[in-house]
């Protein structure tokens, strides 16, 4: 069996925003995915954009030992029928020292039915489902039994593991996006007769990068991840950085410096809906400039304002895309309910349906929820490719069910073996290879709305989507904590902006 909604790429409960991409984004309450986001982006012509990068080499450490962390995986099966698999967990810490549960991740193996796309699920937790994780991906090594496995991680919301505690039921599942039965019987972490919770080496477990737990299927061994350098990135090479301070959409340096405020029609979002430039502005907030986006609607697609600043320039790709964004659960006027996307991604053109040099990553924050999801959620989407009519996708993708309401740090990297989504310094999703990108790609914030379901009303209301500084440092993997010190370099020497990327 595989995971993930979509296709044949792991595509999780993202397969919310798959519908949208395919009915132009309807508000049924049938399951989308960021990969169907990403389609109306792409079928609605949005203009790509171009960031500068630095380019570098990547750095990297060896761990440090996780001396005293240790970990034991406890697992039980809940039901062996077939139209879903439901991996039960308990992380139990057998060291001698406080484990951070945001360092760990379990394994469970799966061999994938054919030209099946799965959707994870929580459905209990102890520590909470929105402070869990599920994501998919794919062997190195396939066997007869695994040729996919599903990755549970924690947010920092979990907190900690104190000597010999553990986490209390992790009441999990997984599905074919289809709903068609699935076979469990050639799986290598399944346990058919594993009732009651036991510890179980067939699911694997990592602390901080560092194997602690467990066998994985043969060939397919984890190896301990490099720690993340603290020392700082280099000052040189391409780079694109703008603090955004601008004194409005109409302002002459905005397009200067290489960026487009939409205002063309098209998806995504409401059908119908205009682009408005007037809606974007800039003001300082302490010492920083802010750009803000406001979306706002009276409940008709005549009256809906959405908002996109991109790139012009479609120049990157591998390196470091990193932005700090405040998301906003509630308006900022009228009332509050409808289904608003608010983004930070990356893209290129779908030069034809299913062309595999298509890319594209998200991040999407649902704060009503909507592709099929009640409230809200955070996803993290890679994108190998669709076709919008039938539609069919192949991505992977991460989330969690939780609020982001608030400022938050979010880094991207992309170099020739991965893709990692870090949120507030703690990764996020880790995705594979198999969705790197070919061809170079545009940066863009967009806020817009799904359908005009999620609020009847017809009084006016407003939502804000903000941006303090978007970074992109070309073929350089930079961590969090470099980001920051990146941009606070930028700010002390009264660099507000500095695109020094090559054009392709």
């Amino acid at each position: 069996m595989s995971t993930r909604p979509t296709n044949a790429d792991e595509t999780n409960a993202d397969e919310t925003h798959a519908s949208e991409k395919h009915a132009d984004e309807t508000s049924s309450g049938a399951a989308t995915t960021p990969t169907a986001r990403t389609g109306l982006r792409i079928r609605a012509a949005l203009a790509v954009a171009a960031v500068t990068g630095l380019g570098a080499t990547a750095l990297t450490a060896l761990p440090a030992a996780a001396a005293g962390e240790a970990v034991t995986v406890q697992y039980r099966q809940s039901a062996t029928g077939g139209d879903q698999v439901e991996p039960w967990f308990k992380v139990v810490n057998t060291g001698a020292s406080s484990v951070p549960l945001s360092q760990v991740k379990l394994r469970y193996y799966f061999k994938a039915d054919a030209g099946a796309s799965y959707t994870y699920a929580c459905s209990w937790a102890v520590k909470g489902c929105g402070n869990l994780t599920g994501t998919f991906g794919t062997l190195a090594q396939p066997t007869a039994t695994a040729d996919r496995y599903l990755e549970v991680g924690f947010t920092a919301g979990a907190g900690s593991l104190a000597p010999g505690a553990d986490t209390g039921d992790m009441q999990l599942r997984f599905h074919r996006s289809n709903w068609q039965s699935l076979n469990q019987s050639d799986d290598y972490s399944f346990g058919p007769t594993q009732t009651t919770y036991a510890n179980w080496t067939k699911v694997t477990a990592t602390v901080g990068g560092v194997p602690v737990w467990g066998t994985a299927p043969a060939g397919n061994e984890p190896t301990p991840t490099p720690t993340d350098p603290t020392t700082p990135p280099p000052t040189n090479g391409p780079a694109l950085f703008d603090d955004f301070d601008y004194t409005g959409h109409a302002d002459p340096s905005i397009a200067a410096h290489g960026w487009s405020v939409r205002s063309n029609s098209g998806g995504p979002g409401v059908p119908g809906a205009t682009w408005a430039p007037e809606n974007v502005t800039f003001a300082k907030e302490g010492t920083n400039s802010i750009m803000n986006l406001r979306t706002s609607t009276a409940g008709t697609p005549e009256s809906t304002r959405q908002t996109e600043v991109l790139t012009r320039s479609t120049k990157f790709r591998n390196g470091t895309y990193a932005a700090r964004v405040r998301f906003s659960d509630a308006p900022f006027s009228g009332p509050d309910g409808d289904r608003l996307v608010q983004t930070f991604f990356t893209i290129n053109d779908l030069k034809a349906p299913m062309a595999d040099d298509y890319a594209e990553y998200d991040f999407e924050y649902l704060p009503n929820g909507g592709w099929g999801e009640p409230a809200n959620i955070l996803y993290t989407t890679s994108w190998e490719t669709y076709r919008p009519d039938p539609w069919e996708a192949v991505n992977q993708h991460s989330e969690v069910r939780a609020s982001y309401a608030g400022w938050h740090d979010l880094v991207l990297t992309i170099d020739d073996h991965t893709i990692v989504y870090h949120v507030d310094g703690q990764e996020f999703g880790r995705h594979d290879a198999r969705y790197l990108p070919e061809r170079p790609m545009s940066i863009n914030f967009n806020q817009w709305l799904i359908d005009l379901a999620g609020q009847p009303s017809t009084t006016a209301r407003s939502y804000d989507q903000k941006v303090d500084y978007v970074l992109h440092v070309k073929d350089q993997v930079l961590t969090p904590a470099q980001v920051a010190a990146k941009v606070a370099a930028y700010r002390t020497a009264g660099t507000a902006f500095e695109d020094s990327v090559p054009a392709v």
